[in-house]
């Protein structure tokens, strides 16, 4: 656990969250879905314990890292369809009950600001912003933008301050720059007291000095490094090779 300085404190606060455990509640983790995917099953069976600064989860496709992203946050009390605590729009509930069945070891005197980013919702999320204007500073007209400038606009009026940040899939409207432009915003963030938790399908992203990766498959969840990475080699492999890919799309 790490204990940050608070600026014209002589007191230390905690992460925002230091652990995600089951609560009393979990059921056993087998059966149906979200139980029957092995990330979300050991999730229920042992629990995560968070980087104080960056926790990255890769993986495949169905592997669960969205569901334990979107339960952790929904769990911190945030909007499953992305923003903020204060956050109340929602179009179609879609969520898993994850979020039921998990308590948050909480650091102590640690911010309780959060924001959770979801790639796939949005373009709602924008509506509900014009419909809602934001009382600390007039926002910009997301939907008049291109889908990677909204985002960094976003990055840049929400994750303004230390606390819990919840990204799924950012790099999904994002050019390489851009991405390169969201690891910026997130190495300020951590500096500042903050703490990310991201999905992620992006070499790029999970490149991000300092972070840890937790990598997600068949077999649960596991700690990983970069250059080890299912993800980095395929893409490795690709770029050096593409015509070898292709070649087995056309047979």
């Amino acid at each position: 656990m790490e204990s940050i300085w608070e600026p014209g404190s002589r007191r230390r606060r905690e992460q925002p969250i230091v652990a995600v455990r089951p609560n009393e509640f979990a059921p056993d983790p087998a059966g149906r879905w979200p139980l029957s995917i092995p990330a979300v099953a050991q999730v229920l069976r042992e629990g995560i314990d968070l980087d104080p600064g960056v926790t990255f989860l890769v993986g495949e496709n169905g592997s669960g890292k969205s569901t334990i992203v979107e339960g952790v946050a929904v769990a911190y009390g945030l909007s499953p369809e992305g923003g903020s605590r204060q956050a109340r729009h929602t179009t179609r509930p879609t969520e898993s009950p994850l979020s039921e069945w998990l308590r948050l070891q909480r650091g102590v005197g640690s911010s309780r600001w959060g924001f959770f980013l979801r790639a796939e919702t949005m373009h709602s999320f924008y509506t509900y912003l014009e419909d809602n204007p934001s009382t600390r500073a007039p926002d910009v007209p997301f939907h008049e933008m291109s889908h990677g400038e909204s985002f960094l606009a976003l990055l840049e009026s929400r994750f303004d301050e230390p606390g819990f940040y919840c990204l799924d899939e950012p790099e999904a409207a994002l050019s390489f720059q851009s991405t390169l432009a969201l690891i910026a915003v997130l190495q300020r963030i951590v500096a500042e007291g903050g703490q990310v938790l991201c999905a992620t399908h992006s070499p790029v992203l999970a490149a991000l000095p300092g972070a840890r990766i937790l990598e997600i498959g068949e077999w649960g969840i596991r700690p990983a490094e970069w250059q080890d990475l299912a993800l980095v080699n395929h893409w490795r492999s690709y770029l050096q090779d593409p015509q070898r890919y292709l070649r087995h799309l056309r047979e």
